[in-house]
């Protein structure tokens, strides 16, 4: 992975309590695993309040100074073409594209405050989908923020089935937002991936949620993965 092609973008606690319809109870009993969460403030602030979050992404193999000066200088680039194509945004969240780049200047100004500190570093893993380093049921519920889904013409099927597999392995419940692609259409792996998953006996079910800034996307995935010895076609047991 090189930095210089990585834009990152950091969301709030907030937006992830609406994106994934997460409560406060939520909050405070399960282990929580945040698949893709880049420079989002979620973990530190989650984590200020009490909550067990680890997060994992490759942008953790970097330092604190080097997400910093790519946050400088791709935020402009990603500012500017919000405005471009302000009309595939619903402006509710925020009032223009200047208060979004506000609003994520300060979530990740508050992540890089966080990852700074030594010893807040364990919270935050160096990888990527489709390989998980956490044990099977090590985590209650995994949150996978603007990757799976919208990254649809980027990463094939195959890669979604192995990184649910893999999500379900290591949580029982996995909540995936949201279910459209970059193109603002609803990903063409969703019904496949849900026919897969179906036949594999895992309960699944799309909610719409109190969040909608990308137009037409305000739904989540909510995967429940069955009690006992489980497994994926053609992967290992999660048990």
């Amino acid at each position: 992975m090189e930095l210089t092609k990585v834009v990152p973008w950091g969301r709030s606690l907030h937006e992830y309590q609406r994106m994934f319809r997460l409560r406060q109870d939520e909050l405070a009993r399960f282990r929580i695993l945040g698949c893709g969460d880049g420079p989002a403030s979620f973990n530190a602030e989650a984590s200020a309040l009490g909550a067990d979050v680890l997060s994992i992404d490759p942008l953790y193999q970097f330092t604190a100074a080097d997400i910093q000066r790519q946050i400088d200088a791709t935020a402009p680039t990603v500012i500017a073409e919000c405005q471009r194509n302000a009309a595939d945004y619903i402006w509710r969240e925020f009032a223009d594209p200047a208060a979004l780049g506000r609003a994520r200047r300060a979530a990740m100004a508050t992540f890089l405050a966080d990852y700074a500190q030594p010893d807040r570093r364990q919270r935050y893993i160096a990888g990527a989908l489709p390989s998980l380093p956490q044990r099977a049921n090590s985590r209650d519920l995994a949150l996978v923020s603007h990757l799976l889904l919208l990254y649809s013409q980027q990463l094939d099927f195959a890669f979604h089935l192995a990184a649910v597999g893999a999500l379900l392995r290591v949580a029982r419940e996995v909540r995936i937002f949201p279910l459209l692609d970059l193109r603002g259409q609803p990903s063409a792996h969703l019904q496949p991936l849900l026919a897969e998953l179906r036949a594999a006996t895992v309960h699944v079910q799309i909610e719409t949620v109190d969040y909608e800034f990308q137009r037409g996307a305000n739904q989540m995935l909510r995967l429940l993965r069955p009690a006992g010895d489980w497994q994926l076609p053609g992967q290992g047991a999660a048990a």
